[in-house]
């Protein structure tokens, strides 16, 4: 669609791209506009919008924050599509986050193209996957050295190089080979090798409501499981996602509710007799420090109850068809993008709590 819009020009092409994101974090442009750069000489010139001008504009766009209403599918649809579908954690967490992000990608099912960093975070999963895979081939159970844990992740890349323009997969595959071999020099000697990896657990029901799920690796002390989830980015701007839930989150984080949902998926597994005992999350990247962190969460009852609320709740309503009316959030890209597109067939005032 990008390079179709691009050909109904007749006489001149302006192309533009926002630098910042509403949070204020720089963007990269997108990779379509870095592969016309790489073919053609353009001139770039930076646009300096006023202001004044620019809560104007604000203003006109969406006014005070109301959530978008879109028309209803066929219901013949959306039972076939519904029938089917189990709930995971992303799903869970996407529909309290607004029920539109959860129509767009688990009713309808747009497709997504990979973009550099999910791509990047892929490949470092699969070099982690590798690594413990092979120590459990390994007759002394030893784990592979350093040069093979990167290549690993270096043939993972080239093999989906694809999803980064030239300056992006340079700069990925440097920044990785840095950071893994930095986290494999930490880590190696501790290593738990009583573990399962890339774990997929269905057939779990709990509280009426089918669960599933794939765990990065679950490490084991008799039936006792430390569940560890791998995450890339910045780790302290993950901080606020482990925190439960709070007056200016009342859901809790999404890591936080990742480390319940995944105890409820383990400690209901019909076909082992395991208990998670903790969940972990083991960043990456290192912090500004260049130390590297895990964070171990330990469930209490009362997070079991929380998330238990939610899980069932959230089902209720994506049974109930309660998904075409978003959140209603200023910042809410799906919200965002309905009302941009001309698709809401109604826009609804937010409760006062809600506006809060």
């Amino acid at each position: 669609m990008f390079y179709v819009a691009l050909t109904r020009a007749e006489q001149h092409l302006n192309i533009s791209y926002s630098r910042f994101r509403n949070d204020g974090k720089e963007l990269e442009p997108s990779m379509f506009i870095a592969e016309i750069r790489d073919q053609h000489d353009l001139p770039m010139m930076p646009v300096v919008v006023d202001p004044e001008v620019v809560a104007q504009f604000a203003a006109l766009s969406f006014g005070e924050a109301q959530a978008p209403e879109i028309s209803k599918l066929e219901e013949q649809f959306v039972s076939r599509v519904l029938d089917k579908f189990v709930m995971n954690v992303t799903a869970l967490n996407q529909y309290l986050k607004c029920p539109l992000e959860f129509y767009f990608k688990h009713v309808i099912r747009i497709p997504f193209s990979k973009n550099d960093a999910t791509e990047f975070g892929s490949s470092v999963h699969y070099a982690l996957e590798k690594l413990f895979r092979k120590m459990q081939e390994d007759p002394k159970e030893q784990f592979p050295d350093k040069k093979t844990f990167i290549e690993d992740f270096e043939w993972y890349m080239h093999r989906h190089r694809e999803s980064f323009t030239k300056e992006q997969f340079n700069r990925r595959m440097e920044y990785g080979e840095e950071i893994l071999s930095n986290y494999y020099d930490n880590y190696i000697n501790q290593f738990n090798k009583i573990v399962v990896v890339e774990r997929n657990i269905r057939n779990v029901v709990f509280n009426n409501v089918p669960l599933k799920g794939k765990l990065d690796k679950l490490e084991f002390d008799g039936k006792s499981v430390n569940v560890v989830d791998y995450k890339s980015g910045d780790p302290d701007k993950a901080l606020a996602k482990l925190k439960g839930p709070s007056e200016k989150e009342p859901n809790g984080g999404d890591y936080w509710r990742q480390a319940v949902f995944y105890k409820i998926l383990v400690d209901h597994y019909p076909s082992k007799d395991w208990k998670a005992v903790s969940t972990e999350f083991d960043f990456i990247e290192p912090d500004k420090k260049k130390n590297y962190r895990k964070e171990k969460l330990v469930i209490s009852p009362a997070d079991i109850a929380t998330v238990s609320e939610q899980i069932s709740s959230t089902w209720t309503k994506i049974n109930n068809r309660e998904f075409y009316i978003g959140c209603g959030k200023e910042d809410c890209h799906w919200c965002n993008f309905v009302k941009s597109n001309n698709m809401a067939i109604a826009l609804h005032e937010l409760e006062q709590e809600e506006e809060q």
